[in-house]
């Protein structure tokens, strides 16, 4: 049985008798950080039978910096199966500092398997790791989410936490407390419950196919933010607090967020959605664009039917840094362009326009590159040099896009 003594310096009584007479024992002669590295690439599962390989590896495992666990399979393990291997091995390691750990888990029937998850999370972060992953299988169940406790995540060594699948809750997203995190990432998570995202180290946010509230718009607050995704959510579009050192953000608003104009979608009518206070919103007050107005490179991608954009374009913000900048059709709407051009009126810096149309990233079929002229409106940057247009297929809508950027060029 093994001891849960800690791993310690090789010595000569730690090393393996060689496999055959006269045959070197390499492998085991290398320094511990070195071993350290090579379990990091292998499953937990394989390397805690590490240990029968010489006496020199019994408690190598113990001590190792990186865990990857439940990816032994190609297929998830259930949070039953992971129970019988993670208790142990955590008893085991005592708290044995990490680097890096990845979990991976596949189906939990059972209520009380939330709560194993969430000591397995504790644990995990108490052993000062600094990139953690919890990602949990899509799995056809009534609660697609596994659930987080409200406890607030205290970390002076968290750098990365990815988060799959999991519903979270307002105190777990208070980071205030985790000085070093600076990557933040969720995916098809549901934190509906929340009223604030908040962070003064975070860099880097992604937040895709996720959740958000019905009742009202959570707030993000993260000063010192650099990159930004915003991803197709559900639920309210987030207030984004002042981002003053944002460089980079991508935003796409689907149909799937409350901020749609119900008057168009049932009777395609034009409405005046955007002069409505929704989400407990007051009038004046900004809800995307104002956070993003520091950004050099912004990708706004809104469906037809959203509102929100056209909102926030009433008290329009001045794009100060913007050098790059990708519009979709919402953008273009034909006869009216009033969007576009309030972008372009406020975003003195300028330099390249790209206008994707009723296409998806690289697979659109036809592009266009307009050379901007000296004679352009004296509303529009000087520093804009190009503008390109991307679309599937020529139609009537592309053609007026191509004459007004012809107007503009």
């Amino acid at each position: 049985m093994l001891d849960g003594m800690p791993a310690q310096k090789r010595g000569k009584e730690d090393e393996g008798a060689p496999a055959e007479a006269g045959e070197e024992d390499r492998v085991s002669a290398l320094p511990d950080e070195v071993l350290h590295q090579v379990l990091s690439f292998v499953p937990a599962e394989e390397a805690v039978r590490t240990c029968v390989l010489a006496r020199r590896w019994h408690h190598l495992w113990k001590s190792a910096t990186s865990l990857r666990i439940g990816y032994l399979r190609n297929e998830p393990v259930s949070v039953t199966a992971l129970e019988r291997f993670l208790d142990p091995l955590f008893l085991l390691r005592g708290a044995s500092p990490l680097d890096t750990c990845n979990i991976r888990i596949g189906e939990y029937p059972d209520k009380s398997d939330g709560y194993l998850v969430r000591e397995w999370f504790r644990h995990v972060v108490a052993c000062k790791v600094q990139e953690f992953t919890l990602h949990v299988e899509d799995i056809d169940y009534t609660e697609p989410w596994l659930e987080l406790d409200d406890r607030t995540v205290v970390s002076q060594h968290l750098t990365r936490l990815k988060l799959h699948s999991v519903r979270c809750h307002d105190n777990f997203l208070d980071f205030t407390s985790c000085s070093a995190l600076e990557h933040l990432e969720f995916e098809k998570c549901e934190i509906s419950s929340a009223t604030k995202i908040s962070s003064a180290s975070m860099k880097c946010l992604s937040i895709t196919d996720s959740e958000l509230s019905d009742d009202c718009r959570i707030r993000i607050y993260a000063p010192n933010l650099v990159s930004l995704r915003l991803d197709t959510f559900w639920g309210w579009a987030p207030i984004l607090e002042n981002m003053q050192s944002l460089v980079e953000a991508f935003v796409r608003v689907t149909d799937d967020c409350k901020d749609r104009c119900k008057k168009r979608c049932q009777a395609g009518q034009d409405c005046n959605c955007e002069y409505r206070d929704n989400g407990n919103i007051g009038n004046g007050s900004f809800v995307l664009l104002k956070g993003l107005s520091k950004a050099r490179k912004l990708v706004l991608i809104s469906g037809p039917l959203m509102s929100i954009f056209k909102r926030d374009l009433r008290w329009c913000p001045t794009f100060s840094m913007l050098k790059t900048l990708l519009l979709n059709e919402y953008w273009c709407v034909p006869d009216d362009f009033s969007a576009l051009a309030c972008m372009l009126e406020h975003s003195p810096v300028l330099e390249k326009l790209t206008l994707q149309l009723f296409s998806e990233g690289p697979d659109h079929k036809f592009e266009v590159k307009a050379t901007c002229s000296k004679k352009r409106s004296s509303a529009i940057s000087e520093h804009l040099k190009i503008v390109e247009i991307k679309f599937n297929f020529p139609c009537e809508r592309v053609i007026k896009v191509l004459k007004f950027v012809e107007r503009l060029t």
